[in-house]
């Protein structure tokens, strides 16, 4: 459980540095100055796991993901506040019901080939990705799509004003898609040279700033675990991972960490027609007692961001002011009222095979037990937590879901939500979440999150973060975001040794 914590220890990157002499006597402080990180490797090398695709709609881990941010591009890409930015769209527009989009595609893209980008292979990319277990919920939504006179046009089976904070999906060159790897728009191509295989950059990608190498060296991994230990051992030099996960990366020390936030949320669940639980009163004072930045400062290791509704703080939709302050002793004062005279007993429904989610659960159960109410933690492996989930055989439970950008709750929240476990909700609350969707804005935003905080559904506790690791030293200008751990690549600084200036 604490394989996160020991990342920021001691490291294997760190320098012998001569001790000083016992004797001198220590410089002045004003005289004291920083030393420039010393280069710790001749060629940036990223892990390549061999045998898997590197196909971004089917591939399904990090690492192969990190190395097809590079070679490929969306119509959009998201940054760390997800916002859509116009990548191979050049411009769009929608109906004024904001449930037909026609997209209108650069003229100046080419794959790595030199063959042009055009409208099907979109359509092509896009139609793979809609059966595929990363993208599909993106096109829950989407009635039809269709290419009409070169241009991409989509057609939604319900209004979504947020619809292009979808469209990131990387797009590949149509009938490459078999190659083990298909053709890109990105700022690099894969090549095989004399030093192996790798990443050369495309020269002629007019899209931003140009990437600060010419050249990254790809290792091959036979596994995750072997990746980390390239990682560790010096023989990569990035690698990504969910430090929340049970697959998270080995303790590892001298290394630094780059968060970006995520839309994946952690989330606690009530049975809706539970005694206790189905009180809304009993709900809101559960989200009082429980201290958000507390649970993401320690429990979650700091890689995870405390969220009192369903949408990221990261997005400039949070309404702050709906916040309540955290109020453990309000809510302790409430409890008799909202109890029998004997007391109650709960239940905590939580997936053993996640250390920080079993120490979360914990952490909860203390919190709420009070004044006559007694929570356990009931910790099973997967396969009997999603069997309890199935039957309603629980009282409260630790969720997990990872929303879309567009922040459409109603698959969470609606009454008939396939992921809404606990039947809680409201006719009202589905209303309001549909005049989010047709209208995103703050109004509407607020008019939502006001209704959830009075229903109080789920109580939602933060949302986590994917953390970029590089070695101590090696890099400066890391901005990562949740599908792209090169975003802006060109401001990067990379140090590497037998160069005479820094590349980047």
């Amino acid at each position: 459980a604490a394989l996160a914590l020991c990342l920021v220890l001691s490291g294997c990157w760190d320098s012998d540095d001569e001790e000083d002499d016992f004797w001198e006597a220590p410089p002045e402080p004003s005289s004291i100055e920083e030393p420039e990180p010393e280069p710790q490797a001749a060629v940036f090398t990223l892990p390549l796991l061999v045998n898997r695709t590197l196909d971004p709609i089917t591939a399904s881990d990090l690492i192969q993901q990190g190395i097809g941010s590079l070679l490929y591009e969306g119509l959009f890409a998201l940054d760390g506040s997800f916002t859509p930015h116009e990548v191979l769209c050049e411009s769009y527009h929608c109906d004024e019901s904001a449930a037909v989009y026609t997209f209108h595609l650069r003229s100046d893209v080419t794959f790595s080939d030199g063959s042009p980008l055009n409208a099907s292979d979109v359509l092509a990319a896009y139609r793979r990705a809609a059966v595929s277990p990363r993208y599909s919920a993106r096109f829950a939504n989407v009635a039809s799509t269709r290419v009409v006179n070169g241009e991409l046009v989509i057609t939604l089976a319900a209004p979504d004003s947020a619809f292009p904070a979808l469209l990131d999906i990387p797009i590949v060159k149509a009938g490459t898609e078999k190659d083990p790897v298909p053709l890109g728009t990105g700022p690099y191509f894969f090549a095989t040279d004399s030093g192996g295989a790798c990443l050369l950059r495309n020269d002629n990608w007019p899209r931003g700033a140009q990437p600060p190498l010419e050249r990254i060296a790809l290792v091959s991994a036979k596994d995750i675990d072997s990746a980390v230990y390239l990682f560790s051992a010096q023989n990569a030099h990035l690698l990504t991972a969910d430090l929340l996960s049970e697959t998270s990366a080995a303790a590892l020390g001298g290394v630094d960490i780059s968060d970006a936030p995520t839309s994946t949320l952690l989330y606690l669940g009530f049975r809706g027609d539970g005694e206790l639980t189905g009180s809304a009163p009993l709900r809101r004072a559960v989200s009082a007692a429980l201290d958000r930045e507390a649970i993401a400062a320690s429990v979650l290791a700091q890689h995870a961001v405390g969220a009192q509704f369903p949408i990221s703080p990261r997005s400039p939709l949070y309404p702050q002011s709906l916040e309540t302050p955290f109020a453990l002793g309000a809510y302790q004062a409430a409890l008799p009222e909202l109890l029998p005279e004997e007391g109650a007993a709960l239940t905590l429904l939580v997936n053993a095979e996640n250390p920080f989610k079993v120490s979360l659960g914990e952490h909860l159960c203390r919190a709420l037990t009070a004044q006559g109410l007694t929570v356990e933690p009931r910790v099973l492996p997967w396969a009997d937590y999603l069997a309890a989930m199935d039957t309603d055989d629980f009282d409260l439970y630790l969720g997990e879901v990872r929303l879309t950008a567009d922040w459409d709750l109603s698959a969470l929240l609606a009454l008939d939500g396939k992921l809404n476990y606990g039947h809680c909700g409201s006719d009202e609350l589905d209303q309001l979440i549909s005049a989010f969707l047709a209208d995103e804005n703050e109004a509407t935003c607020a008019a939502l999150c006001a209704c959830f905080a009075q229903e109080e559904p789920i109580v939602p506790l933060a949302f986590k973060s994917l953390s970029t690791l590089t070695p101590s030293g090696l890099c400066d200008g890391i901005s990562p975001t949740a599908a792209d751990p090169f975003y802006e690549f060109g401001a990067w600084t990379i140090r590497l040794a037998g160069s005479s200036d820094d590349q980047g």
